[in-house]
């Protein structure tokens, strides 16, 4: 079974800009705030032990990863209608 590991909105950032992927400390708070509906743009959770806003790393990368893919195949897409 996979480990997980659950990093704060500090470490979040560190691990967006590993992927390069630069974000303000603001940009962070912001995608972590809940809305009105209490909805989030990233999965972040309070930890019910520290009170901190959490978000598991695998889950962070993958969501880029595949906002990445969907936007590659999007692309693939619009030159393919082009060439015909």
């Amino acid at each position: 079974m996979k480990q997980l590991c659950f990093i704060d909105l500090h470490q979040a950032r560190e691990v967006l800009s590993e992927m390069g992927i630069e974000l303000s400390s603001r940009q962070m708070k912001r995608a972590a705030e809940a809305d009105a509906k209490g909805r989030r743009k990233l999965p972040f959770f309070v930890d019910p032990i520290d009170g901190k806003l959490k978000i598991e790393k695998g889950t962070l990368q993958k969501i880029y990863m595949e906002l990445h893919v969907e936007a590659t195949k999007n692309l693939r897409g619009m030159f393919n209608k082009s060439s015909n």
